[in-house]
Order: structure tokens, then sequence, then C-alpha cells
């Protein structure tokens, strides 16, 4: 039950000012966050690459409210590519977006204020070496958040999708986008959703993420398997076996700060394995959502709350 809890505390300003302000509330963030800043961010990617894994990218921020801001977001993209170009990482390291912090939640032209800023980030993705993933956030954004990747993918056909399996549609989504050319990750999903719209048991979302992880792998396309779990990791090799698949015609995605010796194991035994590395200043709501999805996390968190703290 504490995950809807935390859910909705991740959306509380009155929640985030308490957690800021919290004694240990830092050092924790640092295990899931690589800094505020670009440049020990960049520190990051050189360490994890330096180990054999390759790295997304994401520049914390979500639900912008003025166009000030979305292109703020864009231009720290813009700033993100310049220096993985610089740095020679464009090989090694992608970036991922989440359209509300591109302005897609702006009344009125919000969907085409978001698709022309990250269309530009797009456009130097390419040139830099790299591509850009569409991260899916809630149910409300999804059919704007797959037409911004339809455009995209005309100039840039490396962009990624993003698929949570907690949803109803996603397995029709996964049908439509399993073809040649196409990149998608599947998650379980980490936003509180409705009853109407998605699955509520673990279990159930547990048996449509499989479901959708057959979809991909029977696909042309090159799946990304976004999951901590021993269980669907396992289910994918055996899919990757099944239908022939080559180590580089797929990858495996985890998060920054989690499992991270899976992450090594799956890359030592030729796995392509990809970190999630977010990082900047914006960094209460993906924390909290963190917290959410693993109990282990939130009892080491409260632990700042004590006596004596």
């Amino acid at each position: 039950m504490l995950g809807p809890v935390l859910l909705a505390a991740s959306r509380s300003d009155r929640m985030r000012r308490v957690v800021a302000a919290a004694p240990l509330t830092r050092p924790v963030v640092n295990r899931f966050v690589a800094g505020d800043e670009l440049r020990p961010a960049l520190d990051t990617v050189r360490a994890l690459t330096a180990r054999g894994l390759d790295v997304t990218l994401d520049h914390l921020g979500e639900g912008v409210t003025d166009r000030a801001t979305a292109h703020a977001t864009r231009d720290a993209y813009l700033r993100l590519l310049e220096a993985l170009r610089d740095e020679g990482l464009g090989d090694r390291a992608e970036v991922s977006v989440k359209l509300s912090a591109f302005g897609q939640s702006l009344p009125g032209d919000g969907h085409d204020i978001a698709l022309a800023g990250v269309r530009e980030v797009a456009a130097l993705a390419t040139a830099v070496g790299t591509t850009v993933t569409l991260d899916m956030e809630d149910h409300t954004t999804a059919d704007s958040t797959l037409a911004v990747l339809h455009e995209l993918r005309r100039d840039h056909p490396r962009t990624g999708a993003v698929l949570q399996s907690y949803l109803f549609r996603t397995e029709d989504d996964a049908r439509a986008l399993a073809v040649a050319g196409s990149r998608v990750r599947l998650v379980k999903g980490a936003y509180q959703e409705p009853a109407r719209v998605a699955f509520q048991d673990r279990r159930e979302v547990d048996r449509a993420y499989v479901r959708a992880l057959r979809v991909l792998f029977a696909g042309d396309g090159y799946p990304m398997v976004g999951t901590h779990d021993p269980r669907m990791i396992a289910i994918a090799q055996n899919l990757a076996a099944r239908h022939r698949r080559a180590p580089d015609t797929y990858e495996f995605q985890m998060l920054y700060g989690v499992r991270t010796a899976e992450q090594r194991r799956l890359a030592d035994e030729g796995m392509r394995m990809r970190v999630y590395v977010p990082y900047g200043a914006d960094w209460y709501g993906y924390f909290m959502r963190r917290l959410a999805e693993r109990p282990a996390n939130l009892a080491f968190f409260l632990r700042s709350f004590g006596p004596g703290r």
C-alpha cells in the first residue's frame, strides 16, 4: 500500500520541501541521481563505460508549466549532447527525454511545442552519432508521445520509445512498434494509474510484461529490456535464444544505483547492458518513484528521519 502513497507524495510541493530538508536526503538521492550538474554526470558516464556498460542520460524535469522552462530543458539537452560529442562518448551514451519537460502538457499547443523542442535535440543527437529515447509518462500522454515518435522517426529512424506493461494498451502498441529499425524499451511502469486503463495487481503486470516481451522479441525491431527482475531477465534471454537473436540485436537496461552487480554480470557475459543515468536539480519526482518501487529503498531513506539524525 505504500507505493500509491509515495506516488501521490511525488506530486506534493509540501512533501518536496520536507524531503529536500531532511538531513540524509542527499546521500540517498546520490545513490540514484548522478549529481545536480552536467559535469558529475559525465564523470559517471566515463566510469560506467570504462566497465563495459552503455548509458542513457536523463536531464531530470517533468510537467513544466511555461514555455521558458520547456526551452530551458531543450537547451540543457543540447548542452549535454555537445558535451558527449566533445568527450567522444556518442557511441556509448544516448539520451532519454520526458516530453512533459519539453512542454507537452502546456494548454493549447503543448504537443507542438514539445515536438519542436525534441526535434532539435534529435537532430543534434544524430549529428553526434547517438540517439534519443522518448520516456513514457502517465497514460494521458501516451497518444501524444507515440505521435511525436512517429514524426521524429521520419528523419531520425533510431529514435526509441518506451512502453509500460501495466497499461492495457501496451501489447497492441508493442505489435505496432515491433518493426525493422524500431527501438522499444519495455518497463513495468512507475506512475499511479486508474484501474480503467492499467493492471493493479503485480502478477498481472508481470504477465503483461512477458506478453509484450514475446511480441518484441518475435518482431524485427530492437527490444530494450528495462527490468531489474531476475525472472524477466531470464525470460528475455530464453526468448533471445529461441529467436536466434545475436547479442547486438537487443539490450538490457537498468537504473543507475540499482542491482549494480547484476549490471556488471550481464555485461561480463557479453550482453549489452545500458544504465539509465538521471542527473539535474529537479530530482524529487524521480526519487520518490524509486522509493515507491522498492521497499528496501524506502527503509534506507526513512532512517534519515529517525532520532538523533
